[in-house]
C-alpha cells in the first residue's frame, strides 16, 4: 500500500451515499446528500483514518454493469467534495459493477482508486450474471489517461454465488487478478458486516503478491487477528452508529478502533 499510504496497515472508512436522483429511494436534494457526505468525510479526517471509500449503497435495487449519467455526474460532485474535505486518499465504487463509470468519476474528481467487482472470472450476484471486465476496463483506463487510478479487485465477492467457479480456488482467483493487472485484491465475508474467514485470507495470500485488503466485517473484536493477516481494511458497518451500515458515521466508534490498532 506504500504508493498511496504512509501507514503500515491503512484503515479506510466507508461513506454510504444517500439514494441518488432517479433511484427508487431518492428523497433528498442532491445538495443535502453532498452536505452529509462532506460531514462524514470531516469526521474521518478529524479522527485520523487513512483513507475514505465512497459507495452508492442506497441506490437499491442496483442496475447491473452500468448506471445512468445522472448517477455518474452526482458521484463526480460527491467525490470531488469528499476529496476536498478529507484531503487524503479517497476511492469509490459504483454499484453494481459500474466499473467504467467509477473510473471516469475517479479521474474527474481526482480520486485515487476504484473498487471493482467482476474483474476476473464471473459470478451470480443479486443483480444477475456478472462477467469479467478486466480487459475492457484497463483499456478504458488507458484511453482516458487514468493510469494513476488504482484498481482494487473484489475476488469471490460477497452477496454472490460462486458455484460456477467452485473449482477455482481463492488463490487461483487472486493470481488471475494480479496477472490481469489489478493493483490490489479485496477479500470479504459472505455479506455486508460479515468478516472473511481466516482460511480464505491465507488461501488468497498464497496466490498473489498484491496488497490484500479486507472489505467487510472488521471490528474491534477481530482487528488484532486481522492486522497480522491483511495489508489494509475497508470498514463500514462498525464505524456507523449502533454498528449498522445505514446509519451515520459515529466518531466514537472510529476512535475506539483506531486506538486498538495503535496498541
Amino acid at each position: 500500500m506504500k504508493p498511496l499510504f504512509t501507514a503500515a496497515k491503512p484503515v479506510i472508512g466507508m461513506i454510504h451515499v444517500g439514494a441518488l436522483p432517479g433511484t427508487p429511494r431518492h428523497t433528498q436534494p442532491l445538495a443535502k446528500i453532498i452536505a452529509q457526505t462532506v460531514k462524514e468525510a470531516r469526521i474521518y479526517r478529524e479522527t485520523g483514518v487513512d483513507g475514505i471509500a465512497i459507495e452508492n449503497m442506497h441506490d437499491l435495487p442496483y442496475l447491473r454493469g452500468t448506471v445512468g449519467p445522472e448517477i455518474t455526474s452526482a458521484m463526480t460532485l460527491i467525490g470531488a467534495a469528499v476529496k476536498n474535505e478529507f484531503r487524503g486518499v479517497t476511492g469509490l465504487q459504483i454499484l453494481a459493477g459500474a466499473n467504467k463509470e467509477a473510473l471516469a468519476v475517479a479521474l474527474a474528481a481526482n480520486l485515487d482508486w476504484i473498487r471493482v467487482e467482476g474483474f476476473v472470472f464471473a459470478h451470480i450476484a443479486d443483480e444477475g450474471f456478472i462477467q469479467s471486465c478486466a480487459a475492457e476496463l484497463l483499456r478504458y483506463r488507458k484511453q482516458i489517461g487514468a493510469e494513476r487510478v488504482q484498481v482494487w479487485a473484489d475476488i469471490k465477492k460477497k452477496h454472490s454465488s460462486h458455484a460456477i467457479t467452485a473449482d477455482v480456488s481463492l488463490a487461483e482467483t487472486a493470481h488471475a487478478a494480479e496477472f490481469m493487472g489489478a493493483d490490489a485484491v479485496i477479500v470479504t465475508g459472505v455479506a455486508t458486516g460479515r468478516a472473511p474467514l481466516s482460511t480464505d485470507i491465507k488461501s488468497t495470500r498464497t496466490g498473489t503478491k498484491l496488497p490484500l485488503i479486507l472489505g467487510s466485517g472488521v471490528d474491534d473484536k477481530n482487528i488484532r487477528k486481522f492486522t497480522k493477516q491483511a495489508d489494509a481494511f475497508i470498514m463500514g458497518s462498525f464505524f456507523k452508529k449502533d454498528g449498522y451500515w445505514e446509519n451515520e458515521v459515529d466518531a466514537k466508534r472510529v476512535e475506539k478502533l483506531l486506538r486498538q490498532i495503535k496498541k
